[in-house]
């Protein structure tokens, strides 16, 4: 007889042992062990969660180089069946090779479960017949357990469930996870339930009495954001470094609808409109997704929502400062240009909504459609088509942590027919699904690869743009550790167009992601190993970095409402000299409306206690030396940036942490 020993490692999750009784077999190549009881002294302590038990298996002679185990537990007589989450096994063959197993999902029933070894292997490689075997049963299996489904005609497609319980369970959030989003939630609810807000149909009276909501909900930056909204160089600074960094374009030719002369923004004829463009000063955001969208209805009353064109100046002192505004699309006599020099509530109130408009832009286009439906497409076509022993599974699964069932919260909670946005929000209703459809329309390959975007609007030498220096700055570092990881199992590009699994992948996201829309440079197959290292970098960028730039600073720059309202209730004024306080606090969400969007931007700002920074895996899935070692360098690398970034921030008013790495979650997890 020979002996193997098997090492069972279980997860340090809350409820993630069992005591139910767990059995093995081992696959070789030369044959497979009996169906093994793992028992021990420890007993039912054996499985517990963070715990390490040893076991042996017997058999009668060596069954060669392992290739898989099989595992299934059963309930003891009288218990009931429960759930456990295993994290690996390591097996300790008689000629004294080590082989690991990674598992890290949950097993719920009585079924036997196989899992491969852990050296990765792509489709062509994996030559062993009970191999292609595993891997075509597992991959079948997944097709099942993860079908595509349209939510909306025109938007990316998303994962078929009745809802979060209905999904499988190793994509569930933790029991932490949980228990804070339920906590954070309710308590939001609870607050503006004690304070007679939540119903509250009136208009604010004054802006004191905004300022005695959420009086316990501070930080910093929103503190910063209450004392200076009303500043011209605030409001130019949020284009670059606020929630949405993703519209602001270098300016070289002024659109034709948008009819701003020399006399207009340049009083003194200290310079021209015509000089400063070739300079390189001018800079122009345009709503333009937003023309013509049908305005919500809320409290029974109708909402507006104006697609604003917004000129902008840098100044000799580096100051990005707005120079013109107008708030339609069409230029007409009821649709003037505000201009820094009009009266201060024509100007504050041109700006208030600018500032609505890129609320119901980026959450819609920037936030939801870029991050959180794109990263929920990449992952569904991930556990679909590839699988477990994959190296790109290996490399991506870790981005795709708690992705379906955030997006399914989402659609549940925030953009159903009951939903948070479709009650309150400008957009909400038709016009947000209008948006959806306009924006999927518009997003190009090169507009979700940061150094790419970044050129094609020519922002490469806008002076503090602190997401345009962080964010080229860790797209390198993920593009490196992305390069180094699939060059070691790609070696050249022929064995990339032959790995069926990966094509698939990259089929099922140009079909499901992006609607099969040509034309807009999105990849539908992989030729070259460099096309596959920069579409990979993409989706992990997409997932961490822009997700955390476009979402963590929702409640910095939303919590102080007059700065980013969910809505406003009167159309903008059609002639100068006509505003006041009064018609702005007249102008602004109703209190019921405001408190409902700044709770919810306070628990999508809320960041969980088992969240997982980018760059950092407790799961281990790879073993090979080389991709151990690119990801210890990897992390090594991530730290410098996070310290670079610390150090630079303490001499900002504003610090720009969005894109620390420590500050930076590895997946769509809120």
């Amino acid at each position: 007889m020979v002996k193997y020993r098997v090492t069972v490692a279980t997860t340090d999750l809350a409820t993630a042992g069992t005591v139910n009784n767990v059995h093995i077999k081992l696959v070789g190549t030369d044959g497979e062990s009996e169906r093994t009881w793992l028992i021990s002294l420890k007993g039912a302590l054996s499985f517990r969660n963070g715990s390490v038990a040893s076991f042996t298996v017997s058999c009668p002679v060596s069954i060669g180089k392992l290739i898989l185990i099989e595992i299934d537990k059963q309930p003891l007589p009288l218990f009931p069946e429960d759930s456990w989450f295993p994290a690996k096994v390591e097996v300790k063959s008689p000629e004294g090779d080590t082989y690991n197993f990674p598992i890290y999902r949950w097993i719920t029933d009585n079924d036997v479960h196989r899992f491969r070894e852990a050296t990765a292997l792509t489709v062509f490689e994996d030559n062993h017949h009970l191999g292609r075997y595993s891997r075509e049963q597992e991959l079948k299996q997944r097709e099942e357990d993860y079908c595509w489904d349209v939510y909306v005609e025109g938007i990316p497609h998303c994962m078929r469930s009745e809802g979060p319980l209905d999904l499988p369970c190793e994509v569930l959030f933790s029991f932490t996870k949980t228990k804070e989003f339920v906590f954070t939630a309710a308590a939001g609810l609870v607050e503006l339930g004690l304070k007679g807000l939540s119903g509250s149909k009136e208009n604010w009276p004054n802006i004191d009495a905004i300022d005695r909501v959420f009086c316990c909900k501070r930080t910093d930056i929103s503190d910063y954001v209450q004392e200076h909204w009303k500043e011209d160089a605030f409001f130019g600074y949020q284009f670059l470094n606020g929630v949405n960094p993703m519209l602001i374009q270098r300016c070289s030719v002024l659109p034709k609808n948008f009819p701003v002369s020399d006399d207009m923004v340049f009083l003194r004829g200290q310079c021209s409109l015509a000089g400063e463009m070739k300079k390189g000063n001018i800079f122009l955001c345009d709503y333009k997704r937003l023309d013509g969208l049908k305005p919500n209805i809320i409290n029974g009353k109708k909402q507006y929502l104006m697609a604003p064109l917004v000129l902008l100046h840098k100044t000799p002192d580096d100051q990005l400062m707005p120079i013109a505004i107008q708030l339609k699309q069409t230029p007409a006599d009821d649709n003037p240009i505000f201009f820094p020099t009009d009266s201060e509530y024509d100007w504050l109130t041109a700006k208030i909504f600018v500032r609505s408009a890129d609320f119901n832009e980026h959450q819609l286009n920037v936030h939801l459609l870029r991050t959180h439906l794109l990263a929920e497409v990449f992952a569904v076509s991930l556990l679909r088509n590839v699988p477990m022993v994959h190296p790109l599974y290996k490399l991506l699964v870790p981005h795709t942590r708690y992705t379906l069932q955030i997006n399914n919260l989402a659609r549940g909670l925030l953009i159903s027919e009951t939903g948070v946005f479709t009650q309150f929000a400008a957009s909400g209703g038709e016009g947000m699904r209008t948006l959806l459809k306009r924006s999927l329309s518009s997003v190009t390959y090169c507009s979700l690869c940061v150094p790419d975007d970044i050129a094609d609007r020519g922002l490469e030498d806008v002076p503090k743009f602190y997401y345009r220096d962080d964010g080229l700055k860790l797209w390198d570092i993920i593009h490196r550790y992305v390069q180094g990881v699939l060059s070691f199992y790609y070696k050249k590009d022929s064995e990339v167009q032959k790995d069926s699994e990966l094509q698939k992948w990259i089929s099922d996201i140009f079909e499901h992601g992006f609607l099969s829309q040509a034309g807009r440079g999105i990849p539908e197959s992989f030729t070259t190993v460099a096309e596959l290292v920069k579409f990979v970098t993409m989706v992990i960028f997409t997932c961490s970095g822009q997700h955390s730039a476009v979402n963590t600073g929702q409640y910095d720059y939303g919590g102080w409402m007059p700065n980013t309202p969910i809505s406003l209730q009167r159309p903008p004024p059609t002639t100068k000299g006509t505003t006041s306080e009064a018609t702005m606090l007249q102008t602004f969400p109703d209190v019921n409306t405001t408190v409902q969007g700044m709770s919810t931007v306070w628990l999508l700002s809320r960041q969980s206690t088992d969240s997982v920074p980018v760059g950092q895996y407790p799961a281990e899935h790879f073993r090979e030396k080389i991709p151990c070692k690119l990801m210890e360098d990897f992390q090594g690398e991530l730290q410098v940036l996070s310290a670079v970034i610390n150090v630079r921030n303490k001499s900002l008013a504003v610090p720009y942490t969005y894109l620390d790495p420590m500050a930076v979650e590895n997946s769509v997890a809120i």
